[in-house]
């Protein structure tokens, strides 16, 4: 009996978490046990999500198995894209380089900023009326 030999990566963007499994395969992408196209309606976040598969030209090589949650649909995508990109490059090491010239390693930081007490948002004041 042959076990599956799964590559783990883990991705992170704004506040969603996705934890990525690659195996060889035929390049079919799931997404909570559901197929992309269904998961992603929009065609920009389908993009993200196969962007680092052709960026190391391994489109039809691997099967991804994504489970992810919290925040958007846009981080969940933007979660999946590291983690793919992550995983990718436990499986070969030569790949990091295209990943890391497109940018595919990075996580990105950006974070939604906290309510300030005193004001109506993060940087919105409450109205000021000089009389």
């Amino acid at each position: 009996m042959a076990v599956e030999q799964y590559i783990w990566g883990t991705g992170r963007r704004k506040t969603s978490i996705a934890r990525v499994r690659l195996k060889k395969g035929n390049g079919k992408i799931t997404v909570n046990n559901k197929e992309l196209d269904s998961y992603f309606p929009i065609d920009r976040d389908r993009g993200m999500v196969c962007s680092p598969l052709k960026a190391t030209k391994a489109q039809g090589d691997f099967d991804v198995l994504a489970n992810v949650n919290g925040g958007g649909i846009t981080g969940q995508a933007g979660a999946i894209s590291l983690g793919i990109a992550r995983a990718l490059v436990k499986s070969d090491s030569a790949l990091a380089e295209p990943l890391r010239e497109g940018g595919f390693l990075t996580r990105d930081s950006r974070m939604k900023e906290r309510k300030k007490y005193g004001q109506k948002g993060a940087r919105k004041s409450f109205q000021w009326t000089k009389r």
